[in-house]
């Protein structure tokens, strides 16, 4: 028996957060989203005591920004791999990214593509920066 893959969202806004689970069970009905965040306070809390495999980790937030969130959560070294949600794309975002210790990123416009085979990339233990898997 596999255990099931544990999923955290973390995004301030109910929409997109509604949207990546539907998205994610759907195509993963096997796969757990484990729960949901608002903000990088509650993001690092969840972490802690949900352990999840996967944080899906908005960049935009009140408070601390999802870069401030994913360095804290990287330094716990609980073995979470960190995705990126993000609406921006540029080469010095994708740098920033990695110097966090996040371990890829998606793009919002791009996430009905690429969501799913990016979770399916950092739970196999790759990278997944732009539109493709990296081992």
């Amino acid at each position: 028996m596999t255990m099931k893959a544990k999923i955290l969202v973390v995004d301030d806004h109910e929409i997109v957060r509604e949207g990546i689970r539907r998205l994610l069970s759907t195509a993963r009905p096997d796969w757990e989203i484990c729960g949901e965040a608002t903000n990088g306070k509650q993001a690092i809390e969840a972490v802690q005591n949900l352990n999840p495999q996967v944080v899906i980790l908005d960049i935009t937030m009140p408070g601390m920004n999802g870069l401030e969130v994913a360095s804290h959560i990287a330094k716990l070294k609980n073995d979470c791999r960190i995705l990126i949600f993000t609406m921006h794309d540029s080469d010095r975002l994708s740098a920033e990214i990695r110097k966090t210790g996040a371990h890829g990123y998606v793009q919002k416009s791009q996430a009905s593509r690429d969501l799913v085979e990016a979770v399916e990339c950092l739970l196999q233990g790759g990278e997944f920066f732009g539109d493709s898997c990296k081992t």
